[in-house]
């Protein structure tokens, strides 16, 4: 049993190498077939291919330019039409604030009168009163001169 399982295991591998080794040769004979083409007839088909080019990336500027036109051209009018709105409605309401400042402006300069007005506190000239002055019993100099004697005293 044992004998058998590896004959079948050597098919399968001898078979994925064959298989390998075909694609191998496909690729060689693709390449071979690919130089001889280049050789003597690719020049044409390349000089046509890049005339085809030429003609396709031309239609395509011109297409993206005009499109390309047309959106700035709409890109103006639209800022155009936002401009006029924005002033519009700028002139409209300082039109409305100065008219409500007109109407009511008169009715709050009383109140703006008071709270503007500052007091100003009449200067006082301070009058000048005699200082009252201890007896003279009790000076410093008296003060001192009693705590010298009651301090000698009681030594």
């Amino acid at each position: 049993m044992l004998n058998t399982f590896q004959h079948k295991t050597n098919r399968v591998g001898d078979t994925v190498f064959a298989a390998s080794r075909q694609v191998w040769l496909a690729g060689l004979g693709a390449a071979v077939v690919t130089r001889d083409w280049a050789e003597k007839e690719a020049s044409g088909v390349f000089r046509t291919l890049v005339k085809e080019g030429t003609a396709v990336e031309s239609r395509a500027i011109r297409l993206v330019g005009n499109q390309v036109e047309s959106s700035m051209a709409k890109a103006g009018i639209v800022w155009r039409h936002t401009r006029t709105t924005v002033e519009n409605v700028v002139r409209v309401y300082a039109d409305t604030a100065a008219g409500i400042v007109s109407q009511s402006l008169p009715a709050l300069l009383p109140a703006l009168k008071s709270t503007l007005t500052v007091a100003v506190p009449k200067r006082r000239i301070a009058q000048e009163q005699p200082r009252k002055s201890k007896p003279a019993s009790v000076s410093k100099n008296a003060k001192r001169a009693g705590r010298t004697t009651k301090s000698t005293s009681k030594r």
